[in-house]
């Protein structure tokens, strides 16, 4: 059911955390992967041999998602090196452990340009592939704290994750007339680099006694963005899937 054999991904922000932990369980599955980020390092380097050591194609994009230009010339390259895109994972993120009192106007402009308007500008370009192959699948990567606020400030943050489900409905809307399916996928507390720079490692250990089933880790929202990518969800579209151990529930 998550046969994802010939399909073609690319996962935004896929350098660590997150986006690493979904390019891999994507091509665990089948799918042939391009890795963006800003720009190369070891750590792509790394991943780049990871996937290909599961014997799948791999390409890595650098670029700035904030930037239209740059995205446009990713999806050039998408289209003149690839010649298709079957998925788009809208992974790339950024946060500031920060209230609204402490939250200047450039930070809140870069979390949010970053967060959302890289979503959307990425969506744009993706879904001019995707009408004109009739198919495709987006999953777009919110948080628990865009349903209950952010505990400690991070307006920003929340707020550009409660922006992505208006987004995600939206475009779901408008894509299906062409086959295509947008989906998101809101993840609770897990245990990323991220995570550990906002909430500290005694922040996390009282946060992983709080919830139910513990904290997750990057292969958990992996395997829910590639339901949202497989068969076992071609009658699903515009929803978010809750990948949180039970922290929140709605």
């Amino acid at each position: 059911m998550m046969n994802l054999n010939n399909k073609i991904a690319l996962v935004t922000g896929a350098g660590k955390g997150l986006g690493k932990g979904i390019a891999l369980v994507l091509a665990e599955y089948g799918a042939d992967v391009i890795i963006n980020d800003l720009k190369s390092s070891a750590a792509i380097e790394n991943l780049l041999d990871e996937l290909q050591g599961l014997g799948r194609k791999a390409w890595f994009v650098a670029a700035d998602i904030t930037r239209e230009d740059e995205v446009s010339n990713m999806f050039e390259f998408v289209q003149r090196e690839v010649g298709r895109l079957d998925i788009l994972v809208n992974n790339a993120g950024v946060d500031k452990s920060q209230d609204i009192f402490s939250t200047s106007l450039d930070d809140w402009n870069f979390i949010v340009q970053t967060n959302l308007t890289g979503c959307f500008l990425c969506s744009k370009y993706a879904l001019q592939l995707m009408k004109s192959q009739q198919c495709g699948r987006i999953v777009n990567v919110s948080s628990v704290v865009g349903h209950q606020g952010a505990l400690k400030g991070h307006v920003h943050y929340a707020s550009s994750k409660s922006g992505l489900f208006g987004l995600t409905k939206t475009l779901a809307r408008t894509a299906a007339a062409f086959g295509v399916h947008v989906n998101a996928v809101a993840p609770g507390v897990i245990e990323t680099e991220l995570s550990l720079k906002t909430h500290g490692t005694e922040g996390l250990d009282t946060l992983r006694k709080s919830i139910p089933l513990g904290l997750g880790n990057v292969r958990d929202v992996g395997l829910g963005v590639a339901f949202l990518c497989s068969e076992g969800a071609r009658y699903i579209t515009g929803v978010t899937l809750d990948i949180n151990g039970g922290l929140y529930f709605r």
